[in-house]
């Protein structure tokens, strides 16, 4: 298994919060947030990982170094911010499976990636995109899911005033290496406002439903939530 791992965001919203580190190294119960997903790779077989990274970058690089826990570890550097899709666009020119896993590096999911990469085998799918069932879509949008396929998006703005349950995109996929990108899209991009909205009917991705623990740890109350939510997930 094949990982890409986006952890170039600039952590905006966390503010004086990261200390000088960027968001992915995040202290999780004195632990970088980064160590605990790579650990989760490693136990579901993954070998190699691309971390795309940007901000900071230097700090990622001399703390994983070039292997962990027996995974090789490579780089792919963003000199401008490329969006989520722009930097798993670029990582995906330097791996080597036919099916390659991506994901938010920002983002806790209880979840066996190796169950998902099955998934995405058994489907027949180019694409294969994790959804999670919350109480309430409003801050993420919501995905329309039908016979295990994603068919429709509802943005944020369209989620109504009050709370309303449903799947949303848990930002973990599985790529064909050789997905076809539309030609009209710029070097940078977003995966799912620019890419799989637009091409949904083309695409008809696979949605693999996790029921797990679900964690992103974007703003400060969602990191604050980590230190004692996570504890359980980090022997």
């Amino acid at each position: 298994m094949e990982a890409i791992v986006l952890a170039g965001g600039l952590g905006t919203r966390l503010g004086s919060r990261l200390q000088g580190v960027p968001k992915p190294m995040a202290l999780i119960a004195g632990r970088p947030f980064l160590e605990i997903l790579l650990t989760q790779l490693q136990r579901a077989g993954c070998t190699r990982v691309l971390l795309s990274v940007g901000h900071l970058h230097t700090v990622i690089q001399d703390h994983f170094g070039k292997s962990f826990q027996g995974m090789s570890v490579d780089y792919v550097i963003e000199n401008v911010p490329l969006g989520t899709g722009g930097a798993i666009r670029l990582a995906l020119r330097l791996a080597s499976d036919d099916a390659v896993l991506a994901m938010n590096g920002d983002t806790f999911r209880q979840i066996d990636y190796a169950r998902l990469m099955q998934f995405h085998w058994a489907q027949g799918a180019a694409a294969t995109m994790t959804v999670v069932h919350q109480p309430d879509v409003a801050r993420y949008g919501r995905v329309v899911v039908e016979d295990n396929r994603v068919i429709a998006f509802q943005e944020k703005s369209q989620s109504g005033p009050g709370p309303i349950p449903g799947w949303i995109n848990a930002g973990a996929y599985v790529l064909s290496r050789n997905i076809d990108w539309p030609p009209a899209l710029g070097e940078k991009f977003s995966i799912e406002t620019d890419f799989f909205m637009p091409e949904i009917a083309r695409l008809r991705p696979a949605a693999y439903k996790m029921h797990g623990h679900f964690l992103d740890i974007g703003v400060p109350e969602d990191l604050d939530r980590a230190q004692t939510e996570l504890a359980p997930f980090l022997a």
